[in-house]
This record gives structure tokens, sequence and C-alpha cells, in this order.
């Protein structure tokens, strides 16, 4: 057995932390700019696409439990952007809606993603090759 496994370089897992926390970083001022955090942001692209979410789909869509969900969403709704709503149909459920406030910061926030790109200067190639590769691990360890 080779000791250069163990070599920090070597570690594979290393990299995805070190790359996450680079783009996390380079997101920042953007975000502060509409004054979200990153987990604030992923929750508003989110309900952009898909309008109304419960906190459940919600959670499987950001891989996210409903105890580190809760506190997110009680700020977003203290920001005024989201609503929770309990079902009709079955009060357990727990819906989330964009408010009007929710809805307008989208364009706001629409020219983010470009951004990011040119930020990090990730060429197209780049782009479609890794993106793949990501879903393509997440998918195989999360059951989609």
């Amino acid at each position: 057995m080779s000791l250069k496994q163990l070599k920090l370089s070597n570690q594979l897992c290393f990299s995805f932390y070190a790359v996450s926390r680079l783009i996390t970083s380079h997101y920042q001022p953007f975000l502060t700019a509409i004054d979200l955090t990153y987990p604030q942001y992923l929750v508003m692209l989110s309900l952009w696409e898909h309008e109304v979410l419960s906190v459940k789909a919600l959670g499987k869509l950001l891989l996210l439990d409903s105890g580190t969900l809760t506190p997110l969403l009680k700020r977003l709704e203290s920001k005024k952007l989201i609503k929770r709503v309990r079902s009709k149909e079955d009060e357990r459920i727990v819906n989330i809606h964009l408010t009007e406030a929710g809805a307008q910061l989208k364009t706001a926030a629409a020219d983010i993603p470009e951004k990011i790109s040119c930020s990090m200067g990730f060429t197209a190639e780049e782009y479609s090759t890794l993106k793949p590769l990501i879903d393509g691990v997440l998918t195989r360890h999360n059951g989609d």
C-alpha cells in the first residue's frame, strides 16, 4: 500500500471542496447586490423555474434536509420573497410560493450565470465537459 494515496494533492474530494468554495466566492458579490446568500439563491432559482414547490420537493431538488431548509425558508419569507402555505388537501404538506417581490427579483438575477462564467473564466468546452460529469456523479449517488 502506497502512502502516496494519503497526500492532500491526490484527493479528489479536496479538489471538489476547493472548487465549490471558489465558485461560491465568485457568486458572493453578485448575490450581495441582490441581498441573497448562495443557499437562498439556489432556493430562488428553483422557485423561478417551478413557481411552486412543496418543502419536500424543494429539499429533494437541492439535496437538503428539512432541518437545513426550514431556517433558510424563514429568512426568505422575512425578506418577503416567498410565502409558505399549508396545502388545503393535506395540511402536512407546506408549499413554497414566490411573492411578487420574489418573482421580480428574477430580473435582477438574470445576468448572474453569465457573470459567473466570465468571472471564473470557464470556456464553453470546460462547461460542456464538467457539467455532465458532475451531474453523472450526483445522479448515481442520489438515485435520480
